[in-house]
Formats: C-alpha cells, structure tokens, sequence
C-alpha cells in the first residue's frame, strides 16, 4: 500500500511539474509578442509628441489627413468601420509608418457607445480630428435618418467620450452645406446658416452639440467647413476610392474619372437651368492637400475654451461645365456628356470668402489650378483601376 501511494504521489507531483513548466513556457512565449503585457505606447502621454484619434481615417479625406499628421510627427490612431473608408488606405499608411507607436488602426462603430468608450478608456488621445461621416447630398434626401444617425447621434457619442475621458481638443469636420443657397455670395462665417438638405441639416446639428458642449467646458475646438473637395496625394500614395454602388451619388469628379476610364459610359451632368452664367451650379473646388494643411494648422492653433470657425476653400466659384472642360484637359479623354434634370438638395451657386481663416490661422489656398489638381488625382486613378483592390 505504501509503495502504491508513493507511486500516486510521484504522478500527481509529476503533472503539477509539467503544468507548471507549460505555464512558465507560455509566459515567456506571451511576454515576447508585441500585443502583451507592456502597456502600449498609445496608452499614455508621451512629451513632445500629440496622439490624435482620426475617425473616419480610413476614407478619403481622413486618409490623407491620417498621412500629413504621421509625416509631422504626430502619433495617429485611427478609428473607422470601413462602411465608406478602405482598408488600403490603412494598409499603404502601415508600410510607410511601420515604427512602433507611430499609426494603429481599430476597427470600430462610432454608434456604438460602448466601443468608443472603450477606445477612449486605453488610449491616451490629445485631439480628435472627426471625418467619420456619410457625405452625399443626394443620398441624405434619399435616405434621411441614416444621415441623421451617423452624422449626428454619432457626433455626440464621441463628445460624450471626450468629456468622460478629458480629451479637449477637437477639430470638426463641417461643410458649406450648413449654410445652404445663401441670397450673397462669397460666403462669409456670418452667413445665416439655413441648410436644405439632410446632410446639411445633420452636420448643423452637429455644430450646435459642440458649440453648446464647449460653452460649458475648457475644450478647445476648431470647426472648419469644407467646400467641394477634389485632387489626391501628389506622391500617388492616397486617391480617393468609393464603393461601386455609390458611384453616382459621389464627387463629380470621381464621375469623370469613371468616365474616362470607361467604368461608365458618360458623365451626367444633373441641372442646367441655375440661375448661373452657363446655367450649371457653381463650387468652389478646394484640393485634399490644402484641406488637409487647414486641419493641422487649425490644430496648432486651437486654444482651450476657445472656439474657431472657418470656411476652407479658394474664394473662387467655377461652373460645373468648367470642371468637366478641365476633366477633360487633364484626362486627354473627350468625355461624353448627358445633361439631365436637377438633383433633389443641391443649389445653384455656392463659393467662399476665406479670408478669416488667412488672417487668424495663417492658410492659404495653394493649390488653385483645377486641371492641375485633377491631373494629380487621374494619375493615382489610372494605376488603381479597381480603388486599392479590397473594401
């Protein structure tokens, strides 16, 4: 019976051996992978250098914001549920900035209070730069609640969790569609906002949580509102890449694109009866690059409990005739033109007055020459045929 016992006893100390020793192996093997136990670099402050949450990251604008900020130094997360960015985008910024604490990526809901909360509580962000939204004229009079959903309902979401998590600056991605068909033009800050689409509409709203919200904080915010956004990355690293469904409800560039390339047979031109010069509406065209150079400086200019509002754009209206003309210069292809009744929310004439955002933050528009811009942008289109290949 002894030697029985003492032979059960040797097994039983024998596992606990073995398991002990799986255990010890299995640390050592986690302790060694970049995911455990050392807390990450984008989980607290580090001097000198400023960690901004880019929502919306992985779209158009933000991408390129995403990859201005990293080749400033700026440690970057990015935040998108990839419903209109790309996952190439994320990727290209990957291979450029592959340093440790340089760019994450997470992949998340901004409608999910829970995650962002989450994302808020183990990252140690100094600034949001806020892009994420759906951003289609004719789309949000299609289909209005979802842009009040994401526009608007998600907006808040993200102040709540800056309040909760002290973060106080915020850049916010606004439009000139807050202001609607204003009776003068240019386009002054202190034009009457009186938005007639539910895109507008929603963004509006957005506005007045984040002005009412800083009334009662120290946050320091920047709310800077885009005119109509064209050109790509002058290196051809970003371009701008929608879903195929939304095709025809995207930038009128993107059209003639799609045009030259063949993707469609024609471009169609929606509205020639404006009250305009040659009848077709009337933009203000700001290149991705300037936008993107007005966000850093609106970030290196923002002050706590103070708030700046800006309209970002050239001060220059060209005709949607005009643009096509240009489409066509910088593509080399005689693109094929149907004319068609006006879209349901757009307005006749729309261009802005930027000098605010020149005397107090020191911007300029720089890049001015539409067929310049678009030759840049056709550049990246034609070696990315199919966008960056993946959604």
């Amino acid at each position: 019976m002894d030697y029985v016992d003492s032979k059960r006893k040797s097994n039983i100390c024998g596992k606990i051996l073995f398991a002990a020793g799986i255990t010890t192996l299995c640390i050592i093997f986690l302790k060694q992978s970049p995911d455990f136990s050392t807390p990450s670099q984008f989980s607290r402050q580090q001097a000198g250098v400023t960690h901004v949450l880019v929502t919306g990251g992985a779209g158009y604008i933000g991408s390129h914001a995403a990859l201005r900020l990293l080749k400033d130094s700026y440690r970057v997360t990015i935040v998108d549920n990839l419903s209109r960015g790309n996952l190439g985008a994320v990727k290209v910024l990957q291979e450029l900035f592959p340093e440790p604490g340089r760019l994450q990526f997470i992949h998340a809901d901004l409608g999910d209070a829970k995650a962002v909360n989450k994302i808020f509580a183990e990252n140690a962000f100094d600034a949001v730069m806020h892009f994420a939204a759906v951003a289609y004229v004719g789309e949000s009079t299609l289909d209005p609640l979802r842009y009040y959903h994401n526009i608007t309902s998600n907006t808040l979401v993200v102040i709540k969790a800056m309040a909760s998590h002290g973060v106080k600056t915020l850049i916010y991605s606004s439009t000139c569609a807050t202001y609607g068909e204003p009776e003068k033009m240019p386009i002054t800050e202190g034009t009457p906002q009186a938005p007639i689409n539910p895109y507008g509409k929603a963004k509006k709203m957005s506005e007045d949580i984040i002005l009412d919200f800083s009334k009662t904080s120290e946050m320091a915010v920047m709310i800077l509102r885009y005119f109509n956004v064209i050109g790509s990355d002058p290196e051809g690293r970003l371009g701008e890449a929608p879903r195929p469904e939304l095709r025809e409800q995207g930038r009128i560039s993107g059209a003639c694109f799609d045009a030259a390339l063949g993707v469609i047979p024609g471009l169609k031109i929606r509205g020639t009866d404006y009250n305009t010069a040659d009848g077709t509406c009337v933009r203000d065209y700001i290149d991705v690059t300037d936008l993107v150079d007005a966000h850093v400086k609106a970030l290196a200019h923002a002050k706590p409990s103070k708030v700046g509002i800006y309209n970002v754009g050239t001060g220059k209206g060209r005709s949607v005739k005009e643009f096509v003309e240009a489409c066509k210069k910088a593509t080399g292809v005689e693109i094929k033109v149907e004319y068609l009744s006006r879209r349901p929310g757009d307005y006749a004439e729309v261009y802005s007055d930027p000098s605010k955002i020149k005397l107090e933050l020191n911007w300029t528009a720089r890049y001015t020459d539409i067929q310049e811009s678009l030759q840049i942008a056709w550049r990246w289109q034609k070696s990315h045929r199919n966008g960056y290949g993946s959604p």
